[in-house]
């Protein structure tokens, strides 16, 4: 663990975790970067380690395909450890390439069996099929793809991949792979990394790109802090127009933006991350402290403070990829939401999580309950429709029809007392994620909110903070 070395600076005998538990400055000679670099750089021997493995897995894979007669022509690692870019005990990414005019069943059927021999793994269903298991004790994805010369004519979604290795081993000098280490070691501390749709950030080979176009670590912060919606990052190129919080035009495909996952809210993150670490570097943006969970009583209370109502919504989850489920939750999220605020009922702020058996969405309100009526309004008095609503309103059990404001209007009674009873009624056709099954929702009111779901989650939901705040 980080914590368990011993701190080259302040008291000698203080971990970097004792220093920060007791809230002492962390000053020296060292930098907080040179300081974070020792914790994430992979130490010689598991260097030695993982190439051993790595070796190991390229040399069994080629023997496996002409062992077999696959078509595929070459054996390739991309990503991270092909980089050299990569933080302590990472994935291995290895590609099985195949001839471009071999068709694309020959390529899945070939390249799955070969990761279901090798790394007695799982196969993998996203965009691209590939297989997940492990070699040696690393995590590694076998991923078929073809070999092509060059990125204008694609022919699976994968193809790109390896240009980006060479383009990033060619043009990343050597002392810049630590500032892509101290990048992706930010981002993951404050919760930007990964192109994942959970995530919705930045990817490994954008941090990449980003510490290429401006050089070092501290030059993209200082970049990424003038930021704004809309920021266009070219490195060799401008490819056609992007509409995207932020586009940065890849560079070995101009047509294809690099930066299309990260969400506006995640590009705004690290916006605020970026300004405040240049303010004042701290340890907590690379290894954030856990922040205490809040008691029921303290849950109840906060609640009360503010005024609101908690709702939670859980599904059971369902045997679908993770990254597709994380999709579908976000999607439900913002469903619920806008049929909440249809009716009234004010989503303030709402998060979600999915563990092996549920995915969870908690939502608190402005209110969770409404009077029986509302106040409907109805056409101007001198249109032509007004008297088929006097005709329909007349004899109204809660009054007749009366002009304000130039118009007809009437008190109704509303459809839905409760948010509760709402959602049990309007949830399945609401637009949630296709493979969530209404017929596994429950709903927990808000004393039940409080007793039943996770305290950590009523904690971000009640009580958010930046993860480096303490």
């Amino acid at each position: 663990m980080f914590w368990q070395n011993e701190c080259k600076y302040g008291e000698a005998t203080a971990g970097i975790g004792d220093i920060l538990k007791r809230g002492m400055p962390i000053s020296g000679s060292m930098s907080v970067e040179s300081e974070v670099l020792e914790k994430i750089k992979p130490k010689q021997q598991e260097i030695e380690r993982i190439s051993d493995a790595a070796k190991n897995l390229k040399e069994k894979a080629e023997a496996y395909i002409q062992e077999n007669g696959l078509a595929a022509t070459e054996v390739r690692f991309v990503g991270s450890y092909a980089k050299d870019t990569f933080l302590s005990d990472p994935d291995l990414d290895i590609f099985l390439l195949f001839p471009p005019e071999v068709s694309r069943e020959t390529l899945e059927n070939e390249g799955l069996k070969a990761g279901e021999d090798l790394l007695h793994g799982t196969r993998m269903y996203s965009e691209h099929p590939y297989t997940r298991g492990k070699f040696m004790g690393l995590d590694v994805d076998m991923v078929p793809c073809y070999l092509l010369e060059n990125t204008k004519k694609l022919q699976s979604s994968v193809d790109r991949t390896p240009f980006h290795t060479e383009y990033v081993r060619s043009h990343l000098r050597s002392e810049q792979k630590d500032d892509v280490r101290l990048l992706k070691k930010f981002m993951k501390g404050i919760a930007a990394y990964g192109a994942e749709p959970n995530t919705r950030g930045f990817s490994g080979y954008l941090c990449e790109l980003l510490v290429i176009k401006y050089g070092s670590f501290r030059k993209v912060l200082e970049a990424a802090s003038e930021w704004r919606e809309g920021t266009v990052i070219e490195i060799e190129g401008r490819g056609p127009v992007s509409v995207a919080p932020m586009t940065v035009y890849d560079p070995v495909d101009p047509r294809r933006n690099v930066a299309s996952a990260v969400h506006l809210d995640t590009m705004s993150l690290f916006i605020v991350a970026s300004r405040a670490y240049l303010q004042a570097p701290d340890w907590r943006f690379f290894f954030p402290v856990d922040r205490p969970t809040m008691s029921q009583g303290e849950l109840r209370a906060k609640a009360e403070h503010h005024g609101s109502r908690i709702l939670t919504v859980v599904f059971k989850r369902p045997n679908v990829v993770e990254d597709n489920l994380y999709s579908q939750l976000w999607k439900t999220q913002y469903a619920l939401a806008r049929k909440m605020n249809e009716f009234d009922f004010t989503v303030l702020r709402a998060v979600h999580e999915m563990d092996a058996y549920e995915m969870r969405i908690v939502f608190e309100l402005e209110r969770d309950l409404l009077s029986k009526t509302f106040k409907h309004v109805g056409p101007p008095v001198g249109v032509s429709n007004a008297d088929s609503f006097l005709k329909k309103w007349k004899s109204n059990e809660y009054g007749e029809p009366f002009i304000e404001d130039g118009g007809w209007n009437v008190i109704a009674e509303r459809m839905y007392f409760s948010a509760k009873e709402m959602l049990s009624e309007e949830a399945a056709i609401a637009g949630i994620g296709r493979e969530l099954d209404p017929d596994t929702m429950a709903i927990r009111d808000h004393e039940d909110s409080i007793r039943c779901t996770p305290a950590d989650l009523l904690t971000e939901l009640l009580d958010p903070k930046m993860s480096w705040e303490n």
